[in-house]
């Protein structure tokens, strides 16, 4: 990437109001969003190792470039449990587009299976082969049984396998989950207020909106941690990745998401909820300063931003910054170490602490690296 840069940076088509009491900056694209800056931690300093989608996303998610360690919401679920017995702990809601590096980044790498992500789809029918095949829930039940004497028989005889166990486990949360997931998942029960709120009933915000909802669901219900992936949105050739057309796609990006973004902070806090859920919003690395052919931009992983609200973050603060091209970070640098450090933290586990002995050795999310970011903290 960045080779086919022409030279010339590239203004931004949209403009800037300063929000909320901190004054924080925000673009027009997102008009919902930035009622709630106050609430907000915007750090514009965060950099990446890599400018490449796959292994960005694979370092965002993991800490490395390449396959084969856990993710993020594996780590939390290891470190933290579940306090929902009839839902799975890490919950990856679909908008419709397999993110780069597909579903491995969201493995549970060396840790047990039972951390890793499950995949609730977009759409109605939240996830496959998720209704009884068996005529009744008797028989059902004595099939389970079956599969449960079979599989401790084998511990019994080969020693104990995490995959054994996570097999188990899994039969027992899949069994729960066949009443648990339609009842969640089922939005035509909402208030009229509540899909205003989240866009349910707009073409381009029910996608989104309906992740975000089921987000608000699933913290309710306990679960640990989801992830909202971004949505298919039509006339968008690909996500925020707009190396071309980008005035007309960033804004049918920003208009998928703005809303439901806002509503989801909005409802969050509106329940007592926000000061014990942390949102973070980013992505993999930012946009180059000059433009790539005409009307687009490359890929930057020197300097973009990313925020978070909630959870013990010192909302209306602004920190670090980009030289004046928004290309390089200049002041308070930001890894995604650090990102993870703090994450961990306003989440009451200690970076350094939170390990995993593997290969003679205890993993960290963060390796050998990082820092908790204190100045953005409560």
């Amino acid at each position: 990437t960045q080779f086919q840069n022409v030279g010339n940076v590239m203004p931004c088509p949209w403009g800037w109001k300063q929000c909320g009491e901190s004054g924080a900056p925000v673009s027009d694209l997102f008009p919902h969003t930035r009622e709630f800056v106050d609430e907000m931690a915007i750090i514009r300093s965060m950099t990446s190792e890599s400018s490449e989608h796959t292994s960005a996303n694979y370092f965002l998610h993991t800490g490395f470039t390449r396959q084969g360690r856990p993710g993020m919401g594996s780590w939390v679920t290891y470190g933290l449990g579940s306090e929902s017995e009839n839902l799975p702990g890490f919950v990856v809601l679909d908008g419709g587009l397999i993110p780069p590096g597909g579903m491995d980044i969201f493995n549970s790498g060396f840790l047990p299976a039972a951390y890793q992500a499950t995949l609730f789809r977009s759409g109605e029918h939240a996830m496959a082969d998720l209704e009884r095949r068996e005529p009744t829930e008797a028989l059902q039940l004595k099939k389970m049984d079956l599969l449960r004497n079979l599989n401790q028989e084998s511990q019994e005889r080969f020693g104990e396998d995490d995959q054994i166990e996570a097999a188990i486990a899994n039969y027992e949360l899949a069994f729960k989950m066949q009443s648990a997931v339609p009842e969640l998942t089922d939005l035509s029960g909402e208030t009229d207020a509540t899909r205003k709120l989240y866009g349910l009933d707009e073409d381009i915000t029910s996608t989104f909106g309906r992740q975000c909802l089921l987000a608000r669901k699933l913290v309710e219900k306990g679960v640990r941690f989801v992830e909202c992936l971004a949505p298919k949105v039509e006339g968008v050739k690909d996500r925020w990745d707009q190396h071309n057309n980008l005035e007309k796609e960033h804004a049918l990006n920003a208009q998928a998401t703005d809303k439901p973004i806002a509503g989801l902070l909005a409802d969050l806090k509106s329940r007592g909820l926000l000061e014990e859920t942390l949102v973070i919003w980013g992505g993999e690395f930012g946009r180059t300063p000059m433009a790539q052919g005409a009307n687009g931009r490359d890929h930057n992983p020197y300097g973009f931003t990313m925020w978070m609200a909630g959870g013990g973050v010192k909302g209306g603060t602004v920190y670090g910054a980009t030289d004046d091209y928004g290309y390089f970070v200049v002041d308070k640098k930001v890894e995604i170490y650090d990102l993870h450090a703090t994450m961990l933290h306003l989440l009451g586990m200690d970076h350094k602490r939170l390990t995993y002995l593997f290969s003679g050795r205890n993993m960290r999310l963060t390796d050998v690296h990082g820092r908790v970011v204190e100045d953005i903290l409560a």
